[in-house]
């Protein structure tokens, strides 16, 4: 998919990643953290980990097509290449929303893990969500500084 009535779909599916990954990222954190909120968040926190996950790549893809519509000016480079990276923020969460599930899952057979265990997975998680959240932070501020500085300017 190239475009989307009309518009580079890359511009419509960036705002999707910008407001699902750190939502993901969040919710993510606030279930490995409060086990009450894992209860009744976990199953649609990890279809958004799942869903964050498959459209990343997708959302490259429309990238990279936009960036040669525009004739490859090279402002947009650095956003590209931080922008090809994100997949390795985003499959953590992913990871992370597994571990979760896991965790989930054993307490409601009465089978919970250690409180070490338990700790160790929600440090996991805070640090996948920090970075998945910093780096999609990266690529929006890289992204709007080529897009106001750079392409509009020229």
């Amino acid at each position: 998919m190239s475009t989307f009535n009309g518009l580079p779909a890359h511009v419509l599916l960036v705002h999707v990643i910008v407001v699902l990954v750190p939502l993901t990222a969040g919710l993510l954190i606030l279930c490995a953290l409060w086990p009450a909120a894992r209860s009744r968040l976990i199953w649609p926190t990890a279809v958004l980990a799942v869903l964050v996950t498959a459209l990343t790549p997708v959302t490259v893809k429309a990238g990279e097509w936009f960036q040669r519509q525009l004739g490859n000016p090279p402002v947009v480079d650095e956003h590209a290449r931080l922008g090809h990276q994100m997949l390795y923020f985003v499959a953590p969460l992913l990871v992370s929303a597994v571990l979760l599930v896991f965790v989930h899952l054993r307490r409601g057979r009465g089978k919970s893990l250690g409180r070490a265990a338990v700790a160790v997975i929600a440090l996991l998680v805070i640090a996948s969500g920090a970075a998945a959240g910093w780096q999609t932070y990266r690529v929006g501020d890289s992204g709007a500084h080529a897009v106001w500085n750079g392409v509009l300017n020229h």
